[in-house]
């Protein structure tokens, strides 16, 4: 998060904040979602107060957690497809980087939104589109990653960008 910050701040700090905040509370509903496959476990551990119920009524009560999980992935999905929208707007302003790859990178956080927003209010839709609809994800953030890899940020244009008048960013001088 903060290296995609640092990169795009130069095209709007306000923007590339924001595009941190979402990959904030992404990460922050994923990690208190990861409780569900707790109490998943623990209704299958072998604790006294356990025994209280049948076999087979414990084993439909650990199913809904993880059913559970997989709606709580989905949310988290959704901040994940704003962070990819605006990440995206920022790759395709900057002048540094490749416009393919931003329009890319929209499109995923398209078929993020898409795919979450299915899963929420339209289930049997999202069993249809799942999970072509993530491939075109895949591809943008593949693309990104194997570009920052293989060829990297034009940096001569990257530091321009950086001392830009609007920039906001402090030579050090």
């Amino acid at each position: 998060m903060l290296i995609f910050y640092v990169l795009l701040r130069p095209v709007n700090k306000n923007l590339a904040l924001l595009a941190v905040l979402f990959n904030l509370v992404q990460t922050a509903v994923l990690v208190a979602n990861k409780l569900n496959l707790l109490q998943a476990l623990f209704l299958l551990g072998n604790a006294d107060y356990l025994k209280a119920l049948e076999p087979h009524q414990l084993h439909a009560l650990a199913y809904l957690p993880l059913k559970l999980h997989d709606y709580g992935f989905g949310i988290g999905l959704i901040f994940f497809g704003f962070t990819c929208l605006v990440e995206g707007h920022l790759i395709f302003r900057s002048g540094y980087l490749p416009k393919t790859i931003g329009v890319l990178m929209q499109i995923a956080g398209l078929c993020y939104l898409t795919n979450s927003f299915a899963l929420l209010l339209a289930p049997t839709f999202a069993d249809m589109i799942f999970p072509a609809i993530l491939v075109p994800a895949f591809i943008g953030e593949l693309s990104l990653c194997l570009w920052l890899l293989v060829k990297g940020v034009n940096v001569s244009k990257w530091e321009k960008a950086s001392v830009g008048p609007f920039s906001g960013v402090s030579t050090g001088v």
